[in-house]
């Protein structure tokens, strides 16, 4: 009985700590090239085609096929979402709330009309705000950093 329960708490802090373990995806996170993401954010067209690195805390992760993830911006209620083609790197769903870096390719995704629509009534919905789609008169961009290397810090 004794033997039994030592076992299963030796598995389960095994467990544990291999869930906390760093990982890395891709090639190496370059840090000399941090920049914030509110600063990124504030001025993305200075940052398009750059290779650059961020930091945040991951706050979404693809529950499909983990080929995204959102980091929590410096500033509030920011966020810049971290994509890769489908299988390039698959991002844990267990990632969620730990730190990670991310070094690669900011890229801009111009929205049409309806588009930013859709994405600004979308946007609405989450936070519980209403908006008149009908008053959206300009189509928007948003923006991904594609990554050439990721590291989730423990």
């Amino acid at each position: 009985m004794l033997r039994s329960i030592l076992l299963t708490a030796l598995l389960s802090f095994t467990a544990l700590t291999a869930t906390a373990q760093e990982l890395h995806f891709g090639d190496t996170v370059d840090s000399s090239k941090l920049v914030k993401i509110s600063t990124l954010m504030e001025t993305p067209n200075q940052y398009i085609g750059e290779t650059i690195t961020v930091e945040g805390t991951i706050i979404g992760v693809c529950e499909k096929r983990g080929c995204w993830v959102d980091l929590a911006s410096d500033a509030r209620f920011e966020k810049l979402r971290i994509k890769v083609k489908d299988g390039d790197m698959v991002f844990p769903l267990t990632a969620k709330g730990r730190t990670a870096l991310a070094t690669g390719e900011l890229v801009e995704i111009q929205l049409d009309l309806e588009q930013t629509r859709a994405h600004q009534a979308l946007l609405a919905e989450r936070t519980g705000q209403q908006i008149n789609a009908a008053s959206i008169r300009e189509p928007m961009s948003i923006y991904q950093l594609v990554p050439t290397g990721v590291t989730i810090l423990e």
